[in-house]
C-alpha cells in the first residue's frame, strides 16, 4: 500500500474536542467514516456533519459495527489508504471485533475510532454511561489491533492520532483503536489545540534486507536447477508485482500465487498456481516471499485426519522474505507453524526484490550462466501452462448444456460477459474458476479473502472496494457466497444508501458448504451416512430468495437464476444497470458448490 498523502487544510476554528478529531481526519485526506450511529461518539457524529461539512470525512451509514470495519477494509486493500470506521463504546466495539480481527490477520490499515461514557463518574447518566463505559476499553480488541490508546485530555488528541496513522500504515500494517471520553468530545476548548506539520510525522521508509542474506540467498537461486517462488502478500504494493515478474523472468523461475494479494498475472507461462504439486516435489531452492503460512504452502494436509505431510524434499533450501516477525501475538496462532528456513530475511519485499534481482543479474553475468537451463526451463513450464488453461477452458465450455448451472459454468459465463470491460474482482473466485479462467494481468485486479476468514466480510468489503474505486470507472465484481452474506445482509442497504456501483454475483449453492464438506469428511472416516452432512448446513428449506431480500434494501435484483440458458442475460442485464446507473445490482444463481 501506498502512503497516504498529508495535507494542510484551511479550516474553520475548532470550538469542541470532537472538532479537533475530525480536523485531524481531514488533515490526513481521510475521505470516508463508516459507522451505525451511538450515543458515545455523538460528539464526533455531529462534528463530521456540521464542523466538517460531511466532506473528508463523509459518513458512510451502517448498520452493524462489522459491517462498518468491513467497508473500511475493503477500502484500505483497493485504495491503499486508510479509511475511519467508528464504534459506540463497548457494545459496539464487540460487534465490530470479528472484522477488526479480519484486518488484522489481512495485515491491512483500517483506523477504528470509538466511543466511551465519562471517565468522570459524576457526570455519568444512571445506569446507561455505567455499563457502557470500560477499564480500559482497548482491552477488549488489545490482542488483535497493532496499537491502541484513550487520550487523557484534549492537547493529547493530535499526537495520539498522528501516531495511531503512522503505525497503521507503517509496514507490516494492521488495524489500530483509539478511544475518546464523552467529555473530551463534548466539551468547548479553552486554548486553541495546533495541529503540526504532518510531513515531519511520515511513515518511515520501507526496511531493507542484511546485505549478506541478500546475496546468499542470490546464490542459492542463481546455482539451483528447479528453483520454485511463492507468493502471497507481495501484491499489496502493487509496483512489487512488476518486481517479481522480472526476477521470475530472469531466472525462468515458476511462481506460485498463493492469493491473499493478486501477486503474479495467471496468464504468465512461468505462472503454475493451480498446477503447484509437481513443481512443489522437484523444487530444490524455494523463494517465499511475504508468505503468511510458509509451512502450509510446502506442505498438504488430510481433511479427514488432520495430519500434515510434506509435499517437498527434505533436502530443498527454503528462502523467506518477510515481516511476519514484526508482528506478532501470543493470543491468536496467526504466525502459524515455525518453519525452518535456510536463509530467513526480514525486510519489505518492495524494497528487498530489486536488490536481489540486481544480484542475480550479476551473478549470471554477461555470459548468460545457465542460460540453456533457464530456455530449456520457461519452454517447458509454457507448454504446460497453455495446455491447463485450454484444459479448464474446454472443461468449464463443457457444463453449459447441463440442466443445473455448475461452479465453472459460472465462473465462464461471468467472465465472458466482463471480458472487455476494466474490471476488478474485490471478493469471492468462484471456488477458483475465476483465476483458471479469467485474465488476470494487473496490480489489485483481484483483492483477495479477508485474511481471517471470518464470515461476513464479503458484500462489506466488496462495498468498502467499490467506494475507494467510485470515480475510477473499473467495474467492481463481487462473486458473494449465500452464507456469508446472511450474516451481513444489511450491508446491501448501505451499498443502495450510497449509491455504490457493484455488480454483486451471488453464488447461492444454498448451504454453508465449507462446513457441508467438514461433515461429509467425518462421515466417509467413521463410515457413517454422508447425506447427513446436510442436516445444520443446508439452507434450502424455506430456501433465501435473495432478489427479494435485495431489492427489499433498495438494490436492484433479479434471479434466483437456474438453467445455465438464462444465466449469461441475466449478468449482461445486471452489468448495462451498473454501468448506467452507477448503481448496485444483484443477480442471484442457485449453483452447485463445486
Amino acid at each position: 500500500m501506498s502512503k497516504a498523502s498529508v495535507t494542510r487544510v484551511e479550516k474553520k476554528q475548532a470550538e469542541y474536542g470532537s472538532d479537533l478529531v475530525v480536523d485531524l481526519m481531514k488533515a490526513f485526506d481521510i475521505e470516508y467514516a463508516a459507522f451505525n450511529p451511538g450515543a458515545t461518539f455523538r460528539g464526533i457524529h455531529d462534528s463530521i456533519v456540521n464542523h466538517g461539512g460531511n466532506y473528508r470525512p463523509e459518513v458512510i451509514f451502517c448498520c452493524h459495527e462489522e459491517i462498518s470495519v468491513a467497508v473500511a477494509h475493503g477500502y484500505a486493500k483497493a485504495k491503499g489508504k486508510p479509511m475511519v470506521a467508528i464504534t459506540h463504546n463497548i457494545v459496539g466495539l464487540q460487534h465490530a471485533s470479528m472484522a477488526i480481527f479480519n484486518a488484522w490477520c489481512d495485515r491491512v490499515p483500517v483506523i477504528v475510532l470509538g466511543g466511551t461514557g465519562p471517565m468522570n463518574t459524576k457526570r455519568r447518566r444512571p445506569r446507561i454511561d455505567w455499563i457502557h463505559t470500560a477499564l480500559v476499553q482497548g482491552n477488549q480488541v488489545r490482542d488483535y489491533v497493532k496499537w491502541d490508546d484513550q487520550p487523557y485530555n484534549l492537547a493529547s488528541v493530535p499526537e495520539s492520532f498522528i501516531r495511531g496513522y503512522r503505525i497503521a500504515t507503517t509496514e507490516p500494517m494492521a488495524p489500530i483503536y483509539i478511544n475518546y471520553d464523552a467529555d473530551l468530545q463534548e466539551d468547548s476548548i479553552g486554548e486553541p489545540v495546533e495541529i503540526p506539520d504532518l510531513t515531519r510525522f511520515s511513515t518511515p521508509a520501507p526496511m531493507q534486507g542484511n546485505p549478506e542474506a541478500l546475496r546468499r540467498a542470490a546464490e542459492l537461486l542463481v546455482e539451483a536447477r528447479s528453483p520454485l517462488i511463492i507468493a502471497d502478500c507481495l501484491g499489496r504494493n502493487p509496483r512489487s508485482v512488476a518486481l517479481l515478474i522480472e526476477l521470475a523472468e530472469l531466472l525462468s523461475c515458476p511462481v506460485i500465487d498463493k492469493g491473499n494479494r493478486f501477486n503474479f498475472p495467471n496468464v504468465h507461462p512461468l505462472d503454475i498456481t493451480d498446477g503447484a504439486r509437481e513443481y512443489l516435489q522437484k523444487a530444490d531452492l524455494i523463494l517465499g516471499l511475504d508468505v503468511l503460512d510458509i509451512y502450509g504452502a510446502l506442505t498438504t494436509v488430510s481433511k479427514q485426519t488432520r495430519a500434515c505431510e510434506y509435499v517437498i524434499s527434505p533436502s530443498a533450501k527454503i528462502i523467506h522474505i518477510s515481516l511476519n516477525d514484526m508482528l506478532v501475538r501470543s493470543w491468536a496462532g496467526d504466525y502459524q507453524v515455525l518453519q525452518a528456513l535456510d536463509v530467513p530475511i526480514s525486510a519489505d519485499t518492495s524494497v528487498a526484490l530489486p536488490e536481489l534481482t540486481r544480484l542475480c543479474r550479476e551473478m549470471i553475468g554477461s555470459g548468460g550462466k545457465g542460460k540453456t537451463e533457464r530456455e530449456s526451463r520457461l519452454s517447458e513450464l509454457k507448454a504446460k501452462h497453455e495446455t491447463r488453461r485450454a484444459k479448464w477452458a474446454a472443461d468449464a465450455r463443457a457444463t453449459l448444456d447441463r440442466k443445473e448451472i455448475s461452479t465453472a459454468c459460472l465462473g465462464y459465463e461471468l467472465g465472458e460477459v466482463i471480458r472487455k470491460e476494466d474490471w476488478v474482482l474485490v471478493n469471492g473466485t468462484a471456488n477458483g474458476w475465476a483465476r483458471k479462467l479469467w485474465d488476470l494481468t494487473k496490480p489489485n485486479q483481484y483483492l483477495g479473502p479477508s485474511g481471517g476468514a471470518g464470515v461476513g466480510y464479503g458484500m462489506s468489503a466488496s462495498i468498502g472496494a467499490a467506494l475507494a474505486l467510485k470515480e475510477s470507472g473499473k467495474v467492481c465484481i463481487d462473486i458473494q457466497s449465500d452464507g456469508d452474506l446472511l450474516m451481513t445482509s444489511s450491508a446491501l442497504w448501505t451499498a443502495a444508501k450510497h449509491r455504490i456501483p457493484l455488480l454483486i454475483i451471488m453464488h447461492n449453492n444454498q448451504s454453508f458448504y465449507n462446513s457441508e464438506e467438514h461433515g461429509i469428511e467425518v462421515a466417509k472416516f467413521r463410515k457413517r451416512p454422508v447425506e447427513n452432512a446436510g442436516i445444520g448446513t443446508h439452507v434450502d428449506d424455506p430456501a433465501v430468495d435473495f432478489a427479494r431480500l435485495a431489492q427489499s434494501f433498495g438494490v436492484h435484483a433479479e434471479g434466483p437464476i437456474q438453467r445455465p440458458s438464462d444465466l449469461r442475460p441475466a449478468i449482461q442485464r445486471a452489468l448495462q444497470f451498473v454501468k448506467e446507473k452507477k448503481l448496485p445490482a444483484l443477480v442471484d444463481v442457485v449453483a452447485e458448490p463445486r
